[in-house]
């Protein structure tokens, strides 16, 4: 009896855990980065930086405003998690991506021209256990050489401030 109740009890748990398996990281939210946190390799990095995610897989939309030493910057890119290739132009420069999934990760990777040098750039994104801290790690390539880069953003308390 025992022994029926457990092969039942293990079939109907079947579909859920093929339910949960197959959900994906959500980045959604208001991302800043930890400056500090943060390493840029051989690349100057911001002074600041926040990034507003939208996720609905398999779309991904990032508004970026950061700023440093080149000024202020307001962009946004897009991703699709699919792995078909976007484009996206930030400033004048023009970027193809794809993206996939690698286990609950995403990994994008990112082709484009800086000073006539072809940079591909590989990202890696991965979400903490407790869903408040981002890092990306990047590995950038080209014929200028090679750098690695760890951003670590943490996320905004999407609360509504509370009113007088």
């Amino acid at each position: 009896m025992i022994r029926k109740l457990l092969s039942i009890t293990f079939l109907l748990a079947l579909p859920l855990a093929s339910v949960f398996a197959q959900q994906k990281t959500d980045y959604s939210g208001t991302w800043k980065l930890n400056v500090s946190k943060s390493d840029f390799g051989v690349l100057p990095g911001p002074s600041s930086r926040t990034d507003v995610i939208t996720h609905k897989d398999p779309t991904i939309t990032n508004h970026v405003a950061t700023e440093g030493d080149q000024g202020k910057l307001d962009y946004t890119v897009n991703y699709s998690t699919d792995g078909k290739e976007v484009t996206n132009t930030v400033g004048e420069r023009v970027s193809k991506s794809t993206a996939k999934w690698d286990g609950n990760n995403l990994v994008i990777n990112t082709k484009l021209k800086f000073n006539d040098a072809d940079v591909d750039i590989v990202s890696t994104w991965v979400l903490a256990a407790d869903g408040k801290t981002l890092t990306v790690n990047a590995h950038l390539s080209s014929s200028m050489g090679e750098t690695d880069q760890k951003l670590v953003y943490e996320k905004q308390d999407s609360a509504a401030p509370a009113k007088p």
